[in-house]
């Protein structure tokens, strides 16, 4: 009886720490109604039900009342949103809609862009394109030639203005020596859009251009940044799952 205790016991030590261990590793980033988990002000961010894009405007995007989604104002251009919780590596599901012509981004640890476009029907998407990694800029490189690296999806994946699209990142941070200089670059292992593979295993050597500390030192952690001011985009559906993606 007392050997069958102690393993009843150490099950629900097991069953406990498995289900604190999930709460702890997964972050979801839209919840209530409220904008609980981002940095203050928000300004026009705001919560609603449903987004659709505009029957009389199709650059615009219009929204019912509710929760669930996350739009970046009634005009479509505010300041950008920086999540409170900071992540290294992760694995990020994120789902986002745009109307025709504009334009976003997801910038992981705040500095590396994975470009959020209307690329429907784009024949040779550039890095600037919707899952392009976005570019780095120097302007010290002179006139015409700040812009440098950057990585193109390998296919275009993207649906039509006014439909919801999805990215599945794993996205692995930087590396750091015990004397605080880099080791590794941060590296997007995989990221797939609406279901296609578009890159694996690039490597960003520094921070993306508008990223929020984009000539600074780089970091081991960083928030999730969602460009709110190159025109309207509406978020659901983001959950970011902290991992351990040593070698």
């Amino acid at each position: 009886m007392k050997r069958l205790a102690l393993v009843l016991m150490g099950l629900c030590i097991l069953a406990a720490t498995s289900v604190h261990a999930e709460d702890a590793e997964t972050v979801s980033l839209i919840k209530g109604e409220a904008m609980d988990g981002w940095r203050k002000p928000t300004n026009k961010w705001m919560n609603a039900g449903e987004v659709s894009k505009s029957a009389e405007n199709e650059k615009m995007l219009v929204t019912k009342p509710g929760s669930g989604t996350i739009v970046n104002g009634a005009d479509g251009r505010t300041s950008n949103l920086i999540s409170e919780a900071e992540f290294g590596d992760v694995e990020a599901h994120i789902e986002w809609m745009v109307p025709k012509g504009s334009n976003s981004g997801a910038y992981f640890m705040g500095r590396y862009e994975v470009q959020v476009f209307d690329s429907f029907g784009t024949a040779k998407p550039k890095h600037s394109d919707a899952g392009g990694i976005y570019q780095r800029w120097d302007p010290s490189r002179g006139k015409g030639q700040e812009g440098f690296e950057g990585t193109a999806p390998k296919v275009n994946a993207s649906k039509a203005p006014g439909e919801w699209q999805s990215f599945d990142v794993t996205f692995r941070a930087p590396r750091f020596g015990a004397d605080g200089k880099k080791t590794e670059n941060a590296k997007f292992i995989k990221v797939v859009h609406n279901g296609q593979v578009i890159h694996e295993n690039v490597e960003v050597t520094g921070p993306t251009r508008s990223g929020m500390w984009e000539r600074d030192a780089e970091k081991p952690a960083g928030p999730l940044m969602l460009q709110g001011d190159h025109g309207p985009v509406a978020y659901r559906n983001i959950s970011i799952k902290k991992v351990d993606l040593s070698k």
